[in-house]
């Protein structure tokens, strides 16, 4: 198993890039998967490590973990009090809006039709848009994607995934949320079938410093150039999110008259057969 690329580490927390593809832990949901974030890491570093928050299987990029109970505490404590900044990308179907605060309340996955639903909030900023001059629908003569960049501002499973779902623009990849010809049609020219979800940058104040750690995965968006976030050697996940700026013209996006994560902006609508290329 190779091993994870670290992004800081002290003597109370350790930060990886989570390579898509795997879990952070075991679990009996997917229980023909080999590669565990904390298992690896653990021997890797030959000590305990001590989970603090989580990422899907198929989302790469930044995972924070503690190295011993009293951070790990401090840690758990900072996510629940939504002390801690979550700075996500993503390949969305269609010319997602330029911003957007999505406020759906959403039901646990695993929850019964009748169990309440939970507070959740994402504040969306749209980077760039894409036009690919080939048509995935007959309808249309080309194929429009647009880089999102999502900033959840609360913790509920799939949030991202389920709220780009809610507006009409899933995640290019995304197996249980998106489309399933599109998301063919993408994994043709994109090189193979993945989860264009991106666990960007994080905030989060140190456990036992109480100063802010900025983590980064070292992925520039498009058109920035790498400077000194991209790690030399770094993970391969980079790369690919690297060549995919390289394979379109990618045009970015208008500025939002705000911040979308510290000012109101448009709220996102229940859409209603909202047709997207």
């Amino acid at each position: 198993m190779p091993p994870l690329y670290i992004l800081w580490r002290d003597e109370h927390l350790v930060a990886v890039y989570k390579p898509a593809g795997w879990l952070v832990h075991r679990t009996g949901l997917d229980a023909g998967e080999t590669r565990f974030v904390m298992q690896t890491l653990r021997d890797q570093l030959g000590r305990h490590v001590y989970p603090v928050h989580r990422l899907d299987k198929g989302t790469c990029g930044v995972l924070v973990m503690a190295l011993h109970p009293d951070a790990a505490r401090a840690l758990s404590q900072a996510f629940e009090r939504h002390a801690v900044r979550k700075d996500y990308l993503a390949l969305v179907r269609g010319w997602a809006p330029t911003a957007m605060q999505v406020d759906h309340p959403l039901r646990p996955d695993d929850a019964p039709p009748d169990a309440p639903v939970q507070d959740a909030r994402t504040a969306l900023r749209c980077v760039a848009r894409l036009e690919w001059p080939e048509s995935a629908d007959p309808r249309f003569a080309t194929t429009r994607a647009s880089l999102v960049h999502a900033m959840p501002e609360t913790g509920r499973r799939h949030q991202i995934r389920r709220h780009l779902k809610h507006i009409a623009h899933p995640i290019i990849g995304d197996a249980t949320h998106g489309k399933g010809p599109l998301n063919r049609w993408w994994a043709e020219r994109l090189g193979g079938q993945r989860l264009w979800l991106h666990a960007w940058r994080l905030q989060v104040p140190h456990p036992v410093t109480g100063d802010v750690l900025r983590l980064h995965s070292g992925l520039p968006a498009p058109g920035e150039p790498a400077g000194g976030a991209l790690h030399p050697g770094g993970p391969a996940d980079v790369a690919g999110w690297m060549s995919l700026w390289q394979r379109g013209l990618w045009q970015p996006a208008a500025a939002p008259q705000a911040d979308p994560g510290t000012a109101p902006c448009e709220i996102a609508p229940t859409p209603r057969g909202a047709e997207k290329r």
